[in-house]
């Protein structure tokens, strides 16, 4: 049984909200995350589509953060290059 725990390594911003992400298992995705900033109702959130604040992004323990983990995504989601959650009735349909 495997104990990896994955971590990102590097972050390279690659457009207005897209980052190019990579992992220390070699893999990298491309994420996008204006359409979750788009759709984020709470203010907090919608922050960070200010150009220079998205940008403010660092990489700490292994995990992508902006601010004082203002804002944070599960690694799995990032590395599978799912923000957004489908909800489960469109899941079943």
């Amino acid at each position: 049984m495997s104990t990896h725990i994955i971590q990102i390594i590097s972050a390279t911003q690659i457009g207005d909200y897209k980052l190019c992400i990579a992992f220390d298992d070699g893999i990298t995705q491309e994420v996008d995350f204006k359409p979750f900033l788009s759709a984020a109702l709470h203010p907090d959130i919608r922050a960070y589509l200010d150009p220079q604040r998205f940008a403010s992004f660092r990489i700490e323990y292994g995990e992508l953060v902006w601010g004082d983990y203002d804002l944070c995504f599960p690694i799995i989601d990032l590395y599978k290059n799912q923000l957004e959650k489908r909800s489960t009735l469109e899941q079943a349909a």
